[in-house]
């Protein structure tokens, strides 16, 4: 099977499940150098709510293949996705696996609920109960700071004054938690929320 086929078949994170590291590691010989995973978390709970197919220690032994085969990877944290109930520890967990994986790059997204989509409908239904500005950025500052890895950052949060992407995390980890702190107990909700609905991306 060459690199083309290959490409053309639908990637995701249960891709690797039944591929030797050896043939993982042709694919990188034929040009594959990274690849972005869509993990959004790595707490069970949260993993089972969304159906996403796969546990948190599978999340771990995929990614050592892909260690071994010396393709680097990103990993994805969605912001949101585990509810008010469930979100600290969807961070804290979240946060573990990651570290434990040590990504390339670490991505953060925040949840949005579109319509047509069970997760709004359970929403409606108060089955789900989504996230406030402040509390999205709460969750995020709890990812940060158990996020033990050294990777570039990603996030597509906005914060007054300061950029919180960039290389180099644990020099800057500080720094994020702390902007993310100051946002949390001085940021305006409703300015908050006006610069979100300016963005194209989630």
């Amino acid at each position: 099977m060459d690199f083309l086929e290959l490409a053309k078949q639908r990637y995701s994170e249960r891709f690797f499940d039944s591929r030797p590291v050896e043939q993982l590691r042709s694919l990188m010989d034929m040009g594959l150098r990274e690849i972005s995973l869509c993990v959004e978390s790595g707490d069970v709970w949260t993993l089972e709510r969304i159906s996403k197919g796969y546990r948190a220690n599978d999340i771990i032994e995929q990614c050592a293949k892909l260690t071994e085969a010396g393709i680097d990877f990103w990993m994805t944290f969605l912001n949101g996705v585990a509810g008010k109930e469930h979100s600290q520890d969807h961070a804290v967990h979240s946060a573990e696996i990651f570290s434990q994986c040590r990504p390339m790059v670490v991505g953060t997204g925040r949840l949005v609920l579109f319509p047509g989509t069970l997760l709004l409908e359970e929403a409606e239904r108060g089955e789900f109960s989504p996230l406030s500005v402040k509390e999205m950025l709460s969750e995020l500052k709890t990812f940060v700071e158990h996020l033990t890895c050294d990777c570039s950052f990603i996030t597509h949060h906005t914060i007054s004054g300061v950029n919180l992407t960039g290389q180099g995390f644990l020099q800057r980890k500080d720094r994020i938690a702390a902007a993310l702190d100051h946002e949390i107990r001085h940021g305006d909700p409703d300015t908050m929320a006006a610069v979100r609905k300016t963005k194209r991306s989630l």
